[in-house]
């Protein structure tokens, strides 16, 4: 469904991707990981246009969308979740997820509303409240709900546990599980390195702007180097 090829991306002087391949089969979840600053976050917005690519192509679909404006790319069926939820803060929880349809003409947008609030019941018991003063754990709910209103075949999720206690972090992680068995593909950035890889299928490790590594999640679960960086040494 995606593949970056050769893709290579910064800020300035600052190359904070360095030609890195990376793809996504329909139906999976692909978990990257890595440290901080390794370059994580920048991938998820370069694939959705918010930083232009200095090289190398991003397909979706087998269609060529390097550098295309964001809500083209939303449009054609991806949808970010961002890192630190970027809730509307002074709009109420209904606004928000209302928002997340805003380029949508059909007439399933309420029965999709429906559909999120049977998936985060608290969300439609505060739908006139507003978004900035629910809890962490509540705002990442509206921040999912709001990119599943645009109805994305594929989901991008940035460090959608960062912040929140682990009975939230359980649930977040169970729900990204179910939209993936409902037919939903995620591309999936997670600090929590033993969750990504406990629900991924395949995953790649970024180090400093380069894939180091990368496989069945099972095997990089395993992997000596991993295991060491990331999930506490060998047990």
């Amino acid at each position: 469904m995606l593949r970056l090829q050769q893709l290579a991306a910064g800020y300035g002087n600052i190359k904070a991707l360095k030609n890195i391949d990376l793809t996504v089969p329909a139906g999976s979840i692909v978990s990257l990981i890595g440290a901080n600053g390794a370059g994580k976050t920048t991938v998820m917005k370069v694939i959705m246009g918010l930083i232009k690519p200095e090289s190398g192509q991003i397909l979706f679909k087998g269609q060529n969308i390097s550098g295309a404006a964001t809500h083209k790319i939303v449009s054609l069926g991806l949808s970010l979740v961002p890192e630190g939820r970027s809730i509307l803060s002074r709009m109420t929880v209904l606004e928000n997820l209302e928002m997340g349809a805003c380029q949508r003409n059909d007439n399933e947008v309420q029965a999709d509303l429906q559909r999120i609030f049977q998936r985060f019941p608290i969300l439609e018991e505060r739908k006139s409240q507003l978004g900035g003063t629910l809890s962490g754990g509540q705002q990442q709910m509206l921040a999912i709900g709001r990119a599943l209103m645009s109805r994305p075949e594929l989901l991008l999720l940035d460090e959608p546990s960062m912040g929140l206690a682990p009975l939230v972090v359980a649930d977040i992680f169970k729900v990204i599980q179910e939209i993936n068995q409902e037919g939903t593909t995620v591309l999936l950035v997670e600090q929590n390195v033993r969750q990504a890889l406990k629900i991924a299928k395949y995953a790649y490790v970024l180090e400093t702007g380069r894939i180091s590594l990368h496989g069945q999640a099972v095997d990089i679960a395993k992997d000596s180097r991993v295991m060491e960086a990331y999930l506490g040494g060998k047990k």
